[in-house]
């Protein structure tokens, strides 16, 4: 039930934080999502990987390839949003159907896994704490519908929790789940190395960035 409550809690609470605190020190967001950059890298490479390569298919490198492609492909439609990019025109009124369609297929897809491997929930809602802030925090400075907004964080928050349902009630995605392991791993691999290159500004060196990536490993780490 949790894997299923926390993905909707964080976006929820990434809502919350906006609406409530109205953050607007950029500099602290960017410090949460170096946060959760490192801590989603960690969780998957100590915990996630490992457990996807005992299956002992050589097919398991060439999905972890495709992931990281389709990520890239997700991301030409959702212009980053999932490492904490929001590229639209606040003034147009417009539902943005290509973002949200592309948030949607990377939510269910990182909720398929998550039944069968320990951790992996909270690199997730890690993950989508800073996202939810950032899509929050547009939405509510642009001209779209207090309906669309709702619409749009609602069912976002819905979709990880469809992919684990799917997941544990569906064949088809019990039959290939090693490789749609292998593809969220792939996604998530990009995702994570994005956000950590990104949050390095002008490829300066950033002691607190630095400090508070080692921490994110380490708490990845003894989980």
């Amino acid at each position: 039930m949790l894997n299923i409550l926390l993905p909707i809690f964080s976006v929820l609470l990434g809502f919350l934080i906006v609406v409530s605190l109205k953050p607007a020190q950029r500099k602290n967001l960017k410090l949460l999502l170096a946060f959760s950059g490192a801590f989603l890298l960690s969780i998957t490479v100590f915990n996630f990987l490992p457990e996807v390569y005992q299956h002992n298919d050589k097919s398991i490198g060439l999905f972890i390839m495709i992931g990281i492609m389709l990520q890239i492909v997700l991301e030409f439609f959702s212009k980053g949003a999932e490492h904490g990019h929001v590229h639209l025109n606040k003034d147009s009124s417009l539902f943005p159907w290509l973002l949200f369609i592309s948030l949607c297929i990377h939510s269910v897809l990182e909720g398929i896994p998550i039944e069968a491997h320990h951790n992996l929930i909270y690199g997730i809602i890690v993950h989508k704490l800073p996202v939810a802030i950032i899509l929050s925090t547009f939405f509510l400075a642009s001209k779209l519908s207090k309906f669309n907004i709702a619409f749009f964080l609602i069912t976002f928050a819905l979709m990880t929790p469809l992919g684990v349902i799917l997941s544990q009630y569906f064949v088809f995605f019990q039959a290939y789940y090693y490789e749609i392991s292998a593809l969220v791993i792939g996604i998530f691999l990009h995702i994570s190395t994005t956000i950590l290159f990104e949050s390095n500004e002008n490829h300066k060196f950033n002691l607190t960035k630095l400090v508070t990536i080692i921490i994110a490993i380490m708490i990845a780490y003894v989980m």
